[in-house]
């Protein structure tokens, strides 16, 4: 019997509701989804807000933005901007959020959604209050490799899963100035490259219950190397790495009583993946996917339908499973060495 994968359900790039995006932040990721968007889909950014009108003026003209802003507020209050994108530092996400949600507008928050668990359910309930859409953009559940993943457990093609595995890394130099060193900016390993490993073995295996970790932390509070052992509320066991120290393949594996899957490239990005069961073995693959973060065009266009539709909550990434993530990064790092 040959294996047979269902259809992608991805949202389609182009031909559904298009929106009017501002963007808070001026930085790389800011660039790369302003991008992805233009050239990939329907939807536009229209405004971009940065901390001098000098740095928002330069990213407008290198981006083919109609306008840039040096007051954040005035941004997300302009009629014109239908949903804003937050892209600042990991420690800007809630107030920039907060910011969009007063002015009753839908916000996507760049990964990780807060700093923590606190500050996410800060967020959620300023949403839930205002009745508009919040969502983290963990842009990877929106790729077509994951929506088919997603589809293949639904319909039990590996049986009951038992065991998630991920690891997430990328070597820093650790000695350079920026966000990924400063504790001040929410620095580390965890918050910024091991949420997309914590968010995997969550997606395969449920919300964790049980966490145990091992692993480095500067006396700053910046954690370098972590490797975290996870029991789920469905009882699945698993293992999530990730580290500043050392670059992997980027890896996922979910595997369960009848089978398993096995990313072949790295998680993050568009990939290709191999079905193993009793039956045999299968690559879903295809090669119309943008590669890179090009990607990103995906989370936009499932974003503009969900609040078309009235959606305030991500039915592929919701609040509560972002706060579930940042709680695992809470209690792993709570168990770090300081060296």
């Amino acid at each position: 019997m040959t294996l047979t994968f269902p259809s992608s359900s991805a949202a389609a790039l182009r031909g559904g509701p298009a929106l009017r995006w501002g963007v808070i932040g001026a930085g790389e990721i800011a660039g790369d989804f302003t991008d992805a968007l233009h050239s990939l889909t329907d939807q536009r950014v229209v405004a971009i807000a940065s901390r001098s009108q000098e740095r928002a003026d330069a990213f407008a003209r290198r981006h083919g933005v109609e306008r840039g802003h040096d007051d954040a507020a005035a941004m997300v209050a302009s009629p014109d901007v239908d949903v804003v994108y937050v892209a600042t530092p990991h420690t800007r996400h809630r107030p920039d959020a907060l910011l969009a949600i007063s002015a009753g507008k839908p916000v996507l928050i760049e990964k990780p959604m807060a700093v923590s668990s606190a500050e996410a359910d800060e967020i959620a309930a300023a949403a839930r209050a205002a009745g508009v859409f919040a969502a983290e953009a963990l842009w990877t559940r929106y790729l077509p490799h994951m929506t088919v993943m997603a589809q293949l457990l639904a319909d039990g093609a590996i049986g009951d899963v038992r065991l998630a595995t991920a690891e997430v890394a990328w070597a820093n130099d650790l000695t350079a100035p920026g966000r990924m060193t400063d504790p001040a900016l929410g620095g580390g390993a965890l918050l910024d490259i091991g949420v997309y490993a914590a968010w995997f073995t969550q997606f395969a295996g449920g919300h964790p219950v049980e966490v145990r970790a091992s692993g480095t932390t500067r006396a700053d509070g910046v954690d370098l190397e972590a490797a975290i052992v996870t029991r789920s509320d469905r009882g699945v066991l698993a293992t999530a790495a990730t580290s500043l120290l050392a670059t992997s393949p980027g890896r996922g594996t979910i595997s369960g009583s009848a089978g398993s899957l096995r990313t072949l490239e790295n998680l993050v990005f568009p990939a290709s993946f191999e079905l193993a069961t009793d039956e045999g073995t299968a690559v879903w693959s295809d090669p119309a996917v943008p590669t890179g973060r090009r990607g990103l065009a995906y989370e936009a266009t499932a974003v503009a339908g969900f609040v078309a539709e009235g959606v305030t909550d991500s039915p592929l990434h919701s609040l509560a499973d972002a706060r579930s993530v940042l709680a695992t990064i809470e209690a792993a790092r709570a168990q770090l060495t300081v060296i």
